[in-house]
């Protein structure tokens, strides 16, 4: 019998957010971000204002986590709007998808202060 494996549900991780949806607003996911899952946690360009998985590292402002997108994106080859938290909610840490460079546990409790400092609360 074959193993099925399913895949992140949008707003899968999301535990709670403001009255009236305020938490969440339409964002851009830039062209080259690759396909991504509700939960990846977000930094924005400083250049341009869109949005791209927040790296380890890096200097285009986007290596700040600021959001964490809630439906299933593929800006492999352009522009996507998709709606994302942004502020005052709380995700279940476990649900979380990280860039590639955020690959140990300090890096993913900074990237969670970070997001703390937004008002997105990781639990």
């Amino acid at each position: 019998m074959a193993t099925i494996t399913e895949g992140r549900h949008a707003c899968e991780g999301l535990l709670s957010e403001a009255n009236f949806h305020r938490s969440r607003d339409n964002i851009t996911v830039v062209s080259g971000a690759g396909k991504l899952v509700p939960g990846t946690v977000l930094g924005k360009l400083t250049a341009g204002g869109k949005y791209t998985p927040s790296p380890a590292t890096g200097s285009d402002g986007s290596q700040t986590a600021v959001a964490v997108l809630l439906y299933p994106v593929d800006a492999t080859s352009g522009d996507v709007q998709v709606a994302a938290i942004t502020r005052d909610a709380e995700w279940n840490g476990k649900t979380l998808t990280y860039a590639g460079s955020v690959d140990d546990d300090t890096k993913k409790a900074a990237k969670h202060t970070q997001l703390a400092a937004v008002g997105i609360i990781v639990r």
